[in-house]
């Protein structure tokens, strides 16, 4: 890969970062206008925000990327890793279209639960065409694995699909899905850029980039909501970077959060919702007996320690359990 200067990376995120916080105040009012809106379900005024901002994300990094390609193309003339980068793309605007109609269609009356993984993995199609990644794995116990053309056709698919809808598991919480996003995807940039697949790693601090700028409006208390636009995304960038960069381990490890929540949503039969229950005071409590989903375990143990629990206390304390698994990832990397 020809080296791109500093200045460049910085302006490369920059315009990210800044198209996306341009364009948000615009998208915020238009949705409003248009009936796009949703409940902020965890305030006492249930005010209606805009929804579908994961939209207004994907443009954002679209364009960073854009620039990027475009910086290496006419003044680099540097065509390496080009159709990976678009096919990623590609990924990128399938499935943002397939988060796009599930908003639009609204929320439990959209695509069917069955439906969403099938045609999730449709959106691999770019990637798989490619033959991105390595079909060597090591597994624990097991050693090395060749898979061999099974890993295009199979294993590609499947990390899109789960990482899309995994990914949009966690979440019904003011900043908790960008937050997320942001620490994941940073961790892997960093992973893969040591790993000497830097190209991945700008891919990967565009939408970081373009996620600070939402982080903004979409932070407690929120102005706007992400939408499935925004989750399937970045879910599925997350596995892009980890198919492209070989890292699939720690992205593997950094998704421990969401095989828990996995795991407590099948506890509940996917019956169970992660919102909380709203006090008199404004204040979070557990909306069932028992725990579903990570929100509520947070809602539990902060309750053993705060008399209040806030809406963003239960957000950062996701965070910092994240955090750990970053730390993991860092430590054996």
């Amino acid at each position: 890969m020809a080296f791109i200067n500093e200045p460049i990376l910085l302006l490369t995120f920059f315009i990210s970062f800044i198209t996306t916080l341009l364009l948000l105040p615009y998208w915020i009012k238009r949705a409003k206008i248009a009936g796009l809106v949703g409940v902020d379900l965890h305030k006492l005024n249930k005010p209606k925000l805009a929804e579908i901002g994961g939209i207004i994300v994907v443009f954002g990094f679209l364009i960073g990327v854009l620039f990027y390609i475009g910086i290496r193309t006419f003044y680099f003339n540097d065509s390496d890793y080009i159709l990976k980068i678009l096919s990623i793309l590609t990924t990128i605007l399938i499935i943002t279209i397939i988060g796009l109609i599930d908003d639009i269609l609204g929320w439990k009356i959209g695509l069917r639960q069955w439906q969403k993984p099938l045609l999730c993995m449709l959106a691999a199609l770019p990637i798989m065409v490619v033959n991105a990644g390595q079909s060597r794995l090591v597994f624990p116990l097991f050693g090395s694995i060749e898979f061999n053309l099974f890993y295009a056709i199979l294993l590609v698919p499947v990390a899109i699909s789960g990482a899309s809808n995994g990914f949009n598991m966690l979440a019904g919480y003011n900043g908790l899905e960008a937050g997320l996003g942001i620490i994941i995807l940073t961790a892997l940039a960093y992973i893969s850029w040591v790993a000497d697949a830097s190209w991945i790693s700008i891919i990967a601090l565009c939408m970081v980039f373009s996620l600070i700028a939402f982080l903004m409006y979409n932070k407690y208390p929120a102005k706007i909501f992400p939408g499935n636009t925004l989750t399937y995304s970045v879910g599925a960038l997350i596995a892009c970077v980890a198919i492209f960069a070989s890292i699939e381990r720690a992205a593997l490890i950094l998704f421990i959060p969401y095989f828990i929540e996995l795991f407590l949503k099948l506890r509940g039969r996917f019956q169970k919702e992660s919102f909380a229950k709203l006090g008199k005071d404004g204040s979070l409590v557990m909306p069932y007996d028992k725990i579903y989903g990570l929100e509520h375990l947070a809602i539990y143990l902060l309750a053993k320690f705060k008399d209040k629990v806030s809406e963003k206390a239960v957000v950062y304390s996701i965070f910092a359990f994240e955090a750990v698994f970053v730390i993991i990832v860092l430590v054996i990397t």
